[in-house]
């Protein structure tokens, strides 16, 4: 019998009861010889001193520096990140790789809440319910056919993703129902793969000139930061809606605020720049926006899920397996990305695993809710 697996468990700011539930937990200690394990941030000293043995780290936030790898040795196989996407700043994510560590974050674990806020906020801003909501508690609303001015719908509409990784194969199972078709956006996936889903490669600028309501839901890189430029924003019109759900740097923020208010297209919004947002920022007085407050993938169930996913992953490690659980970083792309095996799963196909790992999106993926 092979030894057991020693992993250093660090989750903080994440809980241990928010993420794992009691019996996930139990089968956590039971699979491996636990170190730490509890809600307070682990010391620095005793971190660098206990990962010089482990076969694993599941951490919520990189706080260890960046010479900490320095610490390990080639027994480390895998970090699991509990925090929601590969943004850790001080975690050096080429050398992991070309150690051969895996890198998995828990990012997936939010696909179907954010979907379904995604759907929900783009059918609040296309049909002006909480514009309605709002006039109604003023009285000064109108009704029937003079309230509905300027409202679109969703059927049989042309929807755009920017970013078609595991978020996204929800949101389309979401609006298959509609009769919308489909136009997505991510490089890295042939469009041999996106046909086969269903979905029409589309260029972004074509996406924003096409998509009645377009779903931002790439993960952020050093690549795509401003990715949806003021050029492209300026593309939209007034029957179309933007919604922003992965992270606000990936859209040229200002210039969003700044055309929203000048009501050349309307916004459904997320996630901002800065959180919590200033009082006194600008887009709390748009009236063509729906504002939340990073609420989509914030849900009990989805914390939970990250859990069953770390230990799937683990046990998957112990048994000389590929972990397959979380999203993990690949050779092929370094930005986080969806494997084509985990996609193809969760669309009822084939689960073998490929030779070699491939990315499945632009780093477009579910993070941190």
């Amino acid at each position: 019998m092979s030894a057991r697996l020693r992993v250093v468990v660090d989750p903080h700011f994440r809980a241990m009861d928010e993420i794992f539930t009691s019996a996930d937990r139990a089968e956590l200690h039971e699979l491996v010889d636990v170190i730490w394990g509890l809600d307070r941030p682990m010391p620095r000293d005793d971190f660098l001193r206990e990962v010089t043995d482990a076969d694993a780290v599941v951490f919520g936030g990189w706080r260890y520096g960046a010479e900490a790898l320095d610490a390990t040795t080639s027994r480390l196989r895998a970090l699991l990140e509990v925090a929601g996407g590969h943004e850790h700043a001080d975690l050096d994510y080429d050398r992991c790789l070309d150690r051969g560590i895996a890198v998995g974050s828990c990012a997936p674990a939010f696909g179907p809440a954010v979907s379904e806020m995604a759907l929900a906020l783009a059918l609040s801003s296309m049909r002006g319910v909480t514009q309605a909501d709002r006039l109604m508690r003023r009285g000064s609303e109108q009704w029937l056919h003079a309230g509905n001015e300027g409202n679109t719908s969703l059927h049989g509409a042309s929807v755009g993703f920017v970013g078609c990784g595991r978020i996204s194969v929800h949101l389309q199972r979401l609006i298959e129902p509609f009769g919308a078709k489909v136009l997505g956006y991510d490089p890295p996936i042939s469009d041999e793969a996106l046909r086969s889903r269903g979905i029409v490669p589309a260029s972004l600028e074509t996406i924003m000139a096409d998509a009645r309501v377009v779903f931002v839901l790439a993960a952020p890189t050093a690549s795509n930061h401003r990715l949806i430029s003021r050029r492209l924003l300026r593309m939209l019109t007034p029957e179309q809606t933007l919604v922003l759900l992965s992270r606000a740097r990936l859209v040229d923020f200002d210039a969003l605020v700044e055309l929203v208010a000048q009501r050349r297209f309307r916004a459904a919004i997320d996630v901002y720049p800065d959180e919590p947002l200033d009082p006194n920022h600008p887009v709390r007085a748009l009236d063509w926006a729906v504002l939340a407050p990073h609420l989509a993938g914030a849900m009990p169930a989805a914390l939970l899920e990250i859990g069953r996913m770390v230990v799937a992953d683990l046990q998957a490690l112990a048994r000389g397996r590929r972990p397959t659980a979380m999203q993990y970083l690949t050779s092929e792309n370094r930005a986080g990305l969806v494997q084509e095996s985990a996609v193809h799963r969760d669309l009822g196909g084939s689960t073998e695993t490929p030779a070699t790992p491939r990315s499945a999106d632009l780093g477009f993926t579910e993070l941190q809710k």
